[in-house]
């Protein structure tokens, strides 16, 4: 089963806290409070993309690796589970 519903909620996410800057740019807010919410913008899409690419090595090299050899499935199994360390 792919993410993309956590990927849709967490761009979401990142699509709020945007907003949010654009309209304390607009209010002359401090920088501070500019630079928070910016850090906040760019760790929702991080997290997106990150969710987006294990996703991806998930469903894409389970698929592929179905005709290989044992070893070979079981190092991609591994790889696959590294990926939570992203």
């Amino acid at each position: 089963m792919h993410a993309f519903p956590e990927i849709a909620r967490r761009l979401k996410r990142a699509q709020g806290h945007l907003a949010r800057v654009i309209e304390m740019l607009e209010a002359g807010r401090p920088c501070m409070e500019l630079s928070q919410q910016l850090h906040a913008v760019e760790k929702a899409v991080g997290n997106a993309k990150k969710e987006l690419i294990k996703d991806h090595i998930h469903h894409c090299m389970e698929e592929t690796s179905e005709g290989m050899p044992r070893e070979v499935r079981a190092l991609i199994k591994e790889f696959q589970g590294v990926t939570k360390y992203l």
